[in-house]
């Protein structure tokens, strides 16, 4: 992990390897460890930047940092300062989210691919996503994985200092994405815009985000596509690596053929 200053009052964390087409990976609520092995098999083929969203684990978040837009023009200032191109953006949930708000921002083109991992950040009717707040450990467990008693923790069995980090990172997700819910009212209609091949891959059994708000997400977009993973909730890429790293993959080789 390297620190590194970005405004006078925000510096990022991130992690950086491999080598080869510029990857830049966001993680959801749950933190950086939810996206450490897409990382890790990614930078196989990319060279990887992973940051930690400011104000998770125990980073700072400036006080004007208080929407997801603000962090999406953070990352692309990132971007521009390091001079890439031909940059794919990887989200998972909040991340996807944020990389949607970076790709209809990105007037000079320098993304060129998304893969968005059951992402919210969009108002579907009929599909509303699932109030994360208002869970439960039990509940989280139910509606966020396709195995709930695999990937149930038990709160009484987790250290006290992991439990605070986890408070203070839910209390940084509300003041980025609490108001109005999860979503940008104008993302929607802004993606029609945006041409760039998008991949959304989608955990069949996700009860945050269902597939069909997944496959209304990718019809709003120029050129989206829908993937959806069997036995898998709202993190397929932990839950059924090998089918979600198969369909990743697979984009890319097709982004390279092209």
């Amino acid at each position: 992990m390297n620190t590194i200053p970005l405004y006078d009052d925000l510096s990022l964390t991130v992690s950086q390897a491999g080598t080869g087409r510029p990857a830049l990976i966001l993680h959801g609520g749950g933190g950086p460890a939810t996206v450490a092995g897409l990382a890790q098999h990614l930078r196989r083929t990319t060279h990887t930047i992973t940051p930690v969203h400011p104000g998770w684990d125990g980073t700072h978040r400036p006080s004007w940092l208080t929407g997801i837009d603000d962090l999406a023009l953070a990352y692309l200032h990132y971007l521009h300062r390091l001079g890439l191109r031909d940059v794919l953006v990887v989200g998972s949930s909040l991340g996807g989210w944020t990389a949607a708000e970076m790709a209809v921002r990105d007037t000079a083109g320098i993304i060129t691919g998304l893969v968005l991992i059951d992402a919210v950040g969009v108002h579907i009717p009929g599909q509303p996503i699932r109030d994360f707040f208002s869970l439960d450990a039990r509940g989280v467990a139910e509606y966020a994985w396709h195995d709930s008693q695999r990937f149930y923790a038990d709160p009484a069995d987790v250290p006290a200092d992991q439990l605070a980090r986890r408070a203070a990172d839910m209390a940084t997700m509300r003041t980025l994405a609490g108001d109005p819910y999860m979503h940008d009212p104008k993302l929607l209609r802004r993606l029609r815009h945006v041409d760039v091949p998008a991949l959304l891959l989608w955990g069949e059994s996700d009860g945050i985000v269902t597939p069909a708000y997944g496959a209304a997400y990718a019809d709003a977009f120029g050129n989206g596509r829908l993937e959806v993973i069997p036995e898998a909730g709202h993190l397929p890429h932990i839950e059924q690596p090998a089918a979600a790293f198969t369909a990743i993959d697979d984009y890319l080789r097709a982004a390279a053929a092209r």
